[in-house]
């Protein structure tokens, strides 16, 4: 899909920000100047994703925002691939994991992706390409049941259980072990 951009100047875009934004939103891309100079860009999040429709990019905000509300604090990247990147800081014993959610092209109807680092490079339960394997036959992924927040709790589950098989050397298999509870 093409975006037609037009030209804003800083002072249009400080006058009216979210009149702005609510025009990105709905699809318009603005070439933004300083001083006659271009510096940056607006254009729609979902012009970097076209695989996921528009309304689907809206849920994944709200549900972004549910979680924002629940004290989380996910920072959105978009991948080379042009797939949307959720990260999310966990703290661990000896240093800060970084869970990353990836939103396949195809979401929600295809499962995202999660990956934990830095993780050892021999740690189990997870696929050839590194990421985390929490979509088991208990977990299949359901676009109509599951989303971020779904996946974010299976990471923090694979995340404790990691925890566990670097003190005692196997993967816990008790359901309430895998579940995160002692």
């Amino acid at each position: 899909m093409e975006l037609e951009f037009k030209t804003l100047t800083m002072m249009e875009l400080r006058g009216a920000p979210g009149e702005i934004l609510d025009q990105v939103n709905e699809g318009q891309a603005f070439i933004i100047e300083r001083n006659g100079r271009p510096k940056a860009c607006l254009v729609p999040v979902w012009y970097f994703q076209p695989d996921i429709p528009k309304d689907k990019i809206f849920k994944v905000n709200e549900e972004l925002d549910t979680l924002r509300e629940k004290g989380e604090k996910p920072f959105l990247t978009i991948s080379s691939k042009n797939e949307l990147e959720i990260l999310f800081k966990e703290k661990g014993d000896d240093c800060e994991i970084t869970l990353t959610i990836v939103l396949p092209h195809g979401y929600p109807n295809n499962a995202p992706k999660i990956y934990a680092s830095p993780i050892l490079n021999n740690a189990p339960h997870r696929w050839q390409d590194g990421a985390l394997c929490v979509f088991g036959v208990m977990n299949n992924w359901n676009p109509g049941k599951h989303n971020v927040a779904s996946a974010l709790i299976l990471a923090r589950k694979w995340l404790f259980n990691y925890k566990e098989w670097r003190i005692t050397g196997s993967w816990p298999t008790n359901s309430n072990k895998a579940n995160g509870q002692r």
